[in-house]
Formats: structure tokens, sequence, C-alpha cells
């Protein structure tokens, strides 16, 4: 079991996997490791319709606001109330690390991609949606060697946008007029990121790269790549 679990990201999808993931934790035995929730976003009156927050939370801090609900789980809870930027993501998403990414821009997936293609050991589990389909993405890091390939080496658009695009701050509001989104969706694919994060901690292994998510066909479908190193047999 890993030490640290990250979660970045808690607007759509973040916010309804974050419940189900603390249930989850808190009821498996000792030791848990430590829940880092990541976001410098507040959390806004437009976001209602899709995000889960109490609702004195308004105004506040997304992460500190959530991690003020869940420090009374028996999990220990630390909130980073900022954007991840190239600054600070070496401290964000660390050594050993369980990731899971649940952004709604290409730059930032990209710069945690990037950061975690020199780590040794490490975990990301990526998750994003248009209106009515989506998809998660596995990243494993192993001794050093990617056992499924990076997010940009699978979807080159990810890397391929400008990181002046969406900068860091634009906020949810903003982004989801851009770009609707719907609260099912964001449940979809918050379900299927719990999925891989489960199979991870308490199989060891998952069968699949990646799964697409549709909404209006009640549909998941899964694919895989898995790399074999030019050293094995």
């Amino acid at each position: 079991m890993t030490d640290r679990i990250v979660l970045i990201g808690l607007g759509g999808i973040g916010s309804q996997l974050l419940p189900s993931l603390v249930r989850y934790l808190s009821f498996r035995p000792a030791p848990r490791p430590l829940l880092v929730l990541v976001d410098g976003d507040a959390y806004e009156p437009g976001n209602r319709s899709r995000q889960l927050f109490p609702d004195d939370a308004l105004g506040t801090n997304k992460a500190e606001a959530l991690a003020q609900v869940f420090r009374g789980s028996g999990l220990a809870v630390q909130a980073i109330a900022e954007f991840v930027t190239p600054a600070n993501v070496e401290l964000v998403v660390r050594e050993g690390d369980l990731c899971l990414l649940a952004v709604d821009n290409h730059p930032t997936r990209a710069l945690v991609d990037r950061h975690i293609a020199g780590l040794t050991d490490v975990t990301l589990i990526s998750g994003g949606n248009d209106e009515t389909d989506g998809n998660v993405q596995l990243v494993r890091r192993r001794e050093g060697y990617s056992v499924d390939g990076h997010l940009t080496e699978i979807h080159p658009e990810i890397g391929l946008v400008a990181t002046s695009e969406v900068m860091p701050g634009t906020g949810c509001a903003a982004l989801a007029a851009e770009r609707p989104q719907l609260v099912v969706t964001n449940l979809m694919v918050a379900s299927a990121m719990l999925n891989c994060l489960w199979a991870v901690i308490e199989q060891g292994s998952v069968p699949y790269s990646e799964v697409y998510l549709d909404v209006v066909h009640n549909a998941a479908r899964s694919r895989s790549w898995f790399r074999v190193p030019a050293s094995a047999p």
C-alpha cells in the first residue's frame, strides 16, 4: 500500500470521487495512506449543478473545504490550496505516490505526465470527459520503466496544447461554459477511476491501460498496450 494518495483537481470528477475514495480507504486495514487534496480553485455558485461540496463552502478554496469535511473520517488529510505548476509539481507528486489526476485541462495533464516520467515508481490514474463521453488512463512507472506508456505518448493532443491555452486560475465555471459537462458523465469517470485504484491496491495489477466511457450508451470499453522491457527474456 502506498504511503500517499494524491488527488489533483476537485471539480466535477474529483469532488464526486472523493467521498467514495475516503469511505474505501477508511475501512481498509491500517496503516492507511495520507490523502493529499490539491486544487487552487474556489467553490462557486455555478459549480453546484455537478460538484459535491457543503453549502457553507461557497467562496472558499476547494481543497481546504473538502479536507475539513473528511478529516474526521479516520484518515490523515492534507490540503494543498494551489494549482499544479512547474514550480511545485515535484512537491505535489513524489516518488512512490498513487496520483489521481482529475483536472479539466491538457496543460496540467502534460505537466504531471512529464514529471512522473522522471520518477522510478509511481502510479497515475488520469480521468477526463467532454459532455457525454470520457476516459480513464493508467500510467505505471515500475523500477524506472513505463508499463503502459504515458499520457502524451498515447494521446499526443495532450502534449501539443500550448501551456497558455488554459492557465491555472481560469476556474471551473468559465471552463464549463466553454466545454459543457454533465454530472452523470463526471460520476461515470469518477467511478471508473475508483475501480482502477481499487484493482491497483487490492490486486496489484490492472488488465488494461485505458477505459473509454459513453454515458449515452451506458458503455465502457477498455484497451491495453502493455510493454515488455528490452532486457526481459
